[in-house]
């Protein structure tokens, strides 16, 4: 089996028990590495682009006012770059953003562009600030132990067809039947009505169908969050001209120390209160 090739994010030690109740935040920065501390002083703006209808990442709330995951990281970063009387924010639609960047109306875009082998040869990139894992959920009274291979071993997991979670469900754990959807609404009646074990897909859709009222507290997290690069890429990071790396070593720094000192966790926690790691 391919299974030592997937990364599976221990948020908890290996001896700590498993409460779902608690949700952690992601651990992607390791704190202990020396990251230079940048000198922008010259740098006479910093202005974040974003988009504004990117829920819960950036979106206009009910006072019309930008808010978001993506606008109170952005501001983080400024303050930790000692940035804040020159941080700015401007919110534009999703097919303006690059052309903006590119016409210097503003030093980086921060609207959930994935850093993927094309996208690099448009953008600089600062290293990932979030990456979304695969899950499986399954009903509350199911009862999963690890190994999860071995659980899963004969049991009809959903998944939608033609996805990377498919491929990963496949090549990973390949003693589970595999039951294909086209519709993710399909998938999620029949994990209700029992008609499959359980579903696995991506952590945060799940999350959020999980909090929400159509699952009524149904089903749960089982198993740990699953990061796999190769079927679902490296997440989401911090775009900005290409050639600009100071900038983008810049945020590396800020990023690394809001995660240090808990600021990271805060702010996912806020927007995502059903984690997905």
């Amino acid at each position: 089996m391919r299974q030592l090739a997937l990364v599976l994010v221990a948020i908890l030690s290996a001896t700590a028990p498993v409460r779902a109740a608690e949700p952690q935040p992601p651990l992607l920065w390791d704190t202990g590495e020396r990251l230079a501390k940048p000198d922008l002083s010259a740098l006479p703006r910093l202005r974040f682009l974003t988009g504004t209808d990117f829920p819960p990442f950036n979106f206009l709330d009910q006072a019309g006012r930008l808010s978001g995951f993506h606008i109170d990281l952005a501001r983080a970063i400024c303050a930790e770059l000692a940035l804040a009387d020159r941080c700015q924010i401007q919110a534009l639609p999703w097919d303006e953003l690059n052309a903006a960047l590119e016409k210097g109306e503003g030093e980086a875009i921060i609207a959930g562009i994935a850093a993927t082998p094309d996208t690099r040869l448009k953008y600089a990139f600062s290293r990932s600030y979030l990456q979304f894992p695969a899950r499986f959920i399954a009903a509350r009274s199911a009862a999963f132990a690890e190994p999860l291979d071995k659980a899963l071993r004969g049991k009809r997991v959903g998944v939608l067809s033609g996805s990377a979670h498919e491929r990963m469900l496949a090549d990973y754990f390949g003693t589970a039947t595999s039951v294909g959807y086209t519709k993710p609404d399909d998938l999620y009646t029949d994990l209700k009505a029992g008609k499959i074990d359980a579903v696995f897909g991506d952590g945060m859709r799940l999350a959020f169908w999980l909090a929400g009222g159509e699952a009524a507290g149904c089903c749960r997290f089982v198993g740990g969050p699953y990061l796999a690069p190769e079927y679902l890429g490296t997440g989401l990071a911090i775009a900005a001209r290409p050639g600009d790396t100071k900038l983008t070593e810049a945020f590396d720094y800020a990023l690394q120390q809001i995660s240090a000192r808990g600021i990271f966790a805060e702010l996912y926690l806020r927007y995502f209160p059903v984690s997905f790691y």
